[in-house]
């Protein structure tokens, strides 16, 4: 990161003696590293965020696409990205299912024969609105 060699930072350390005396170096050097800590960390978070950002905006573009073309002909990759946000949505939705409802709704999709494509593009969308909620609720954090 830095082109500093062991001479270059001896002699900044003995100028930091001089300056501050044996009493005050040590906190300063705590206080120093500490400083750098947080920076680092907080660089780190930063990054970690609009990866996580980016991420999301891309499959919110994969499933518009996916949407547009319908389910039957998306590329792989279009695919992939749709399956990945309905486990995702039903990873969230797992803890926050009440049991009763739960019951109902699976008793009813089962007894009920459904159109398949159209209610897999009312689970895409739901999932779409569910991840645009939890990106939102994010940036308000």
């Amino acid at each position: 990161m830095f082109d500093i060699s062991f001479w270059e930072l001896f002699i900044v350390g003995i100028v930091a003696l001089l300056i501050l005396g044996p009493e005050r170096l040590p906190g300063a050097i705590r206080s120093t590293v500490k400083t750098v800590r947080s920076v680092k960390n907080m660089a780190s978070g930063f990054k970690t965020e609009i990866e996580e950002q980016l991420r999301v905006h891309e499959l919110h573009e994969n499933l518009k696409k996916a949407e547009k073309v319908g389910l039957e002909n998306v590329s792989p990759e279009i695919a992939q990205s749709v399956e990945e946000l309905k486990q995702a949505a039903l990873s969230v939705q797992q803890p926050y299912k009440k049991a009763d409802k739960d019951a109902s709704k699976t008793d009813a999709l089962d007894k009920e024969p459904h159109d398949k494509q159209a209610h897999e593009k009312e689970s895409i969308s739901n999932i779409a609105q569910e991840t645009e909620k939890k990106s939102k609720d994010d940036h308000t954090k």
